[in-house]
């Protein structure tokens, strides 16, 4: 039996990515659905959304996903507030640069959340 998980995530702040030790702060990762284990959405650091797909296994909360320029591996930790009605989104991984960004072949790290 097929299950369909339906999301929308945008986790806008703080965001921070360190390539080759190099900060990059300020980016929106969009998660539009989450279906059958798999992942869509658009990331965005430069103000254009950038297709993303990938995959998420819910048992051990890791997520992957690639763009045209990275790929991204790590974990997605989901946790409630119901005392004050928030979903909280902590993404937290290893990002990877590849062709045709100008960085191709250096990685960092991603830390993102929801506020």
């Amino acid at each position: 039996m097929q299950t369909a998980q339906q999301t929308m995530v945008s986790i806008p702040f703080p965001s921070v990515c360190a390539i080759a030790g190099k900060p990059i702060v300020w980016g929106v990762l969009n998660i539009n659905s989450i279906t059958d284990n798999r992942v869509i959405g658009t990331v965005n650091f430069r103000g254009t959304p950038i297709p993303i797909n990938g995959s998420w296994d819910e048992n051990t909360k890791q997520i992957r996903f690639d763009s045209p320029y990275a790929t991204f591996s790590g974990n997605l930790a989901i946790f409630d507030e119901p005392q004050i009605r928030i979903r909280h989104f902590i993404l937290n991984g290893r990002l990877i640069m590849k062709p045709p960004s100008l960085q191709a072949g250096e990685y960092g790290t991603w830390v993102a959340t929801t506020r």
